[in-house]
């Protein structure tokens, strides 16, 4: 009984390592489990008193917990039966899809990661790249959306910093939850952006048993008053402009919204713009060339992406790098759906089909872009590439080019258009954009002391221009 056992070294160490592992698993995960359960609970009722738009139960219950209840939906059951019968496949395989679906889409939100690690990650980040501003706000009518309402708020996408951005400047608020796109499903990166709350929507999938299940996940989250953020434009803009809606995620808000329910549905139109985004070349790739119709330029973002970055490390380490000029957030007067409804006869979209539901939503959809494209703010570098476009190869003597956009920016005010004048100052705003200007070379100094467009980068101010182009026309003489 007492007679010496000998082991191998590797087997002593195996049987070490599991011993390790159980007492870890027994004794001390549950209680860090347990502590760190009792903090994240005690920041998210601090939260719920602090916040205007509280954290619904919906964002807080367990992953696991939402996704077996978005598999089970009656009306996924429907499409998986639907999709059996169409495809001749077993129900199991079907089952197995709709799972993989859930489980791509369903976030796992963490009140801790997102106020105490996010926030202030994406506050240094957003501040040590562009000065960031708050342009206006409607505070008198954000706070008069009534408790429990459902919030979601409609930005245009100018650029990816769009995320960092609007999250820093809405976080006295609430914590969204974006819509993001497959870019975001990337390894490590999807686990930290599922974590925040996001949840992944493959853009233009054909796959109608994908749609009914994303479907019927933004309408649990709608109907259970999860604050979201959505771009309407569903992608980037390429070329600067406004893009036209795309309808998919506001119909599933709103087919399945109950306009005499308990909890109402709010849209906070948002406008953004930058004095320069950073990754406006490599948009500017998918634009079609002069001449091409539609085709696009068969080039790659990858060379361009590594020379600027390239460049901003070489302005870095040799102490020449500055900021990027301004980045600027409106937030608009929230627009209550139930009145909206209530406006048109006390419409319901969840008793017509789709044929006459989607003329509503479109119609909808044009009049929340118009929203946007009104609180778009009117910044520097974008005013004074509009007047230098005006007249691409004239050589503009400084005074001209000054006046020309100082006159600009005043009928831009007097339209109605969110002028964002740095300091307060008209001739500092000029400067700041010619500087912005010059220092990117996209345009030049004379000999005579006047100023002209780089020929080359006239596509780069055309981008710039074209983010205040629908304002440009409405103020026009």
């Amino acid at each position: 009984m007492f007679t010496p056992v000998t082991l191998p070294l590797w087997v002593a160490l195996t049987l070490g390592a599991l011993a390790a592992v159980a007492v870890m698993d027994r004794l001390f995960l549950p209680s860090a489990r347990w502590f760190l359960r009792r903090r994240v609970n005690r920041l998210v009722d601090r939260l719920n008193q602090r916040l205007p738009i509280r954290l619904q139960p919906f964002k807080l219950t367990k992953r696991a917990v939402l996704v077996e209840r978005l598999r089970f939906d009656p009306q996924v059951m429907k499409a998986v039966e639907e999709e059996a019968a169409a495809q001749g496949m077993p129900r199991d395989v079907a089952m197995a899809k709709v799972a993989r679906y859930a489980d791509e889409i369903v976030p796992s939100f963490n009140a801790y990661l997102y106020f105490r690690i996010a926030y202030r990650v994406a506050r240094s980040v957003a501040r040590s790249i562009y000065r960031v501003r708050l342009g206006s706000a409607d505070e008198e009518a954000l706070a008069a959306v009534p408790p429990g309402s459902t919030v979601v708020f409609l930005m245009n996408h100018r650029s990816n910093m769009d995320y960092v951005l609007v999250a820093y400047l809405a976080a006295d608020r609430t914590a969204l939850s974006y819509a993001v796109g497959e870019w975001a499903r990337i390894w490590p990166l999807h686990t930290l952006i599922r974590s925040m709350g996001a949840y992944f929507v493959r853009r233009g999938s054909g796959n109608s048993l994908y749609r009914r299940v994303l479907e019927r996940y933004v309408a649990m989250a709608t109907s259970e008053g999860v604050t979201q953020a959505v771009y309407p434009e569903g992608g980037l803009s390429r070329d600067g402009k406004l893009r036209p809606p795309r309808l998919g995620l506001l119909d599933y808000m709103l087919r399945s919204f109950d306009p005499t329910g308990e909890r109402d549905l709010v849209f906070v139109p948002i406008g953004i713009n930058y004095d320069r985004v950073l990754e406006d070349r490599t948009l500017l790739l998918d634009v079609p060339a002069s001449g091409e119709g539609e085709k696009a330029r068969p080039a790659s973002p990858v060379p361009t992406t590594l020379r600027f970055l390239a460049k901003q490390l070489g302005l870095v380490f040799t102490g020449r790098w500055h900021r990027m000029g301004y980045a600027c957030v409106n937030f608009g007067a929230p627009i209550s759906i139930r009145g909206h409804f209530a406006d048109r006869g006390g419409l319901d979209l969840r008793r017509l089909g789709k044929e006459e539901r989607m003329p509503h939503v479109e119609q909808l959809g044009r009049e929340l872009m118009a929203r946007i494209g009104d609180l778009v703010p009117v910044l520097p570098v974008p005013l004074v590439a509009t007047v230098v476009l005006r007249d691409p190869t004239r050589a503009w003597p400084a005074l001209t080019l000054k006046a020309e956009a100082l006159a600009l920016a005043e009928r831009l005010r007097q339209a109605g258009a969110q002028v964002y004048l740095p300091r307060g100052d008209e001739e500092y705003a000029f400067d700041v954009g010619l500087r912005m200007l010059t220092l990117r070379r996209l345009i030049v100094a004379t000999s005579e002391g006047g100023y002209r467009a780089v020929p080359a980068e006239l596509p780069v101010l055309e981008y710039y221009a074209n983010s205040i182009s629908h304002l440009a026309e409405a103020a026009a003489p």
